[in-house]
């Protein structure tokens, strides 16, 4: 007699479902790409042209990204990679891919509130008072990690490397079988 086995404590998604939420993974990711090449490349031309005028127009676009997209955009992607990761098979603790995406998600995510969007604003307030770009470091340290943290992530979304965790290894052995008194 086969064993029982405990009802999964989160209910999968079903096929619809799925494709759905993967979906809006898949668009929100690639906008958070997409904004983060814009803003890699408005950082590029604040640090690099000589006019104060271009300056502030490209800090002042960033802040505009940063501020009303890049935080709804990287919560999207961090949710709906969450909501993928524990209604599909992949588990979010399954496969080594999986966990080091959902980190590194965390990571970009905590960075550009902490780090990308205070770097951004003291460019603005420094630029706006009249002052030079304080440090092109400001703007271009967040999109370049940024965008080499995503594009590995995209890597790996594809590939799929690394196998699965031991805790995945353990999931995938079948029941043994309870020893039965003869």
């Amino acid at each position: 007699m086969k064993p029982k086995q405990k009802p999964h404590p989160i209910p999968k998604l079903g096929r619809p479902a799925r494709r759905a939420v993967l979906v809006v993974h898949v668009t929100a990711s690639a906008s958070w790409l997409g904004l983060t090449l814009g803003l890699l490349a408005l950082g590029t031309t604040a640090a690099g042209t000589g006019s104060a005028v271009t300056v502030e127009a490209s800090v002042r676009a960033m802040k505009l990204f940063a501020d009303w997209l890049l935080l709804p955009i990287a919560f999207l992607t961090l949710l709906s990679g969450l909501v993928l990761s524990l209604g599909t098979p992949w588990g979010l603790v399954r496969y080594r891919w999986v966990c080091t995406k959902f980190w590194l998600t965390l990571a970009t995510t905590t960075a550009t509130v902490f780090a990308l969007r205070p770097g951004v604003n003291s460019a603005v307030t420094a630029v706006a008072a009249g002052g030079p770009l304080p440090d092109a470091g400001d703007v271009l340290f967040g999109p370049v990690v940024s965008l080499s943290a995503y594009v590995f992530m995209t890597v790996i979304s594809v590939l799929k490397p690394w196998g699965p965790t031991r805790r995945g290894r353990r999931l995938r052995e079948p029941a043994r079988p309870a020893l039965q008194d003869a």
